[in-house]
């Protein structure tokens, strides 16, 4: 039996064309030397907003410094206006106990100077209840 022809098949005159082996990728985002631009313009805007923020913040300090300097001396007459009526008070409380002590001179100084020596917690407390020196010395850390 006479086998049919094959017909076998092969390439088109001329060849096929060319096989399209490369990545064709969509560009996605910006360059990279638009990105160091932008990293760089935020860098400086942001250095621009911390030094603005920072004369800012110096003002509003020596403002306070300011406003602290001019209350000091109101400050410093009412402490020393409670210095002296607690001494005042001891000195009366002082009499009323040594009154029948022969000698004792009431408010005589423990310093052999006459310069004001502040007086310390202690000596302005010592007639007093603990709780009020206890009070004065540490305040509201009790409740913190």
């Amino acid at each position: 039996m006479a086998a049919a022809k094959v017909k076998q098949d092969m390439a088109p005159p001329g060849g096929y064309g060319p096989i399209d082996y490369k990545r064709h990728l969509p560009r996605r985002g910006f360059s990279g030397y638009s990105l160091f631009a932008l990293g760089v313009g935020s860098l400086l805007l942001g250095y621009y907003t911390l030094i603005k923020w920072n004369r800012e913040r110096r003002r509003l300090l020596i403002e306070d410094l300011e406003a602290r300097i001019a209350v000091m001396p109101l400050l410093q007459a009412e402490s020393d206006r409670r210095t002296l009526r607690l001494l005042r008070q001891n000195l009366d409380e002082e009499a009323k106990i040594m009154k029948d002590v022969p000698g004792w001179k009431v408010g005589e100084s423990l310093f052999h100077t006459d310069r004001w020596v502040p007086p310390t917690l202690d000596e302005l407390y010592y007639l007093r209840p603990t709780s009020e020196l206890d009070n004065e010395k540490f305040g509201l850390q009790y409740y913190v």
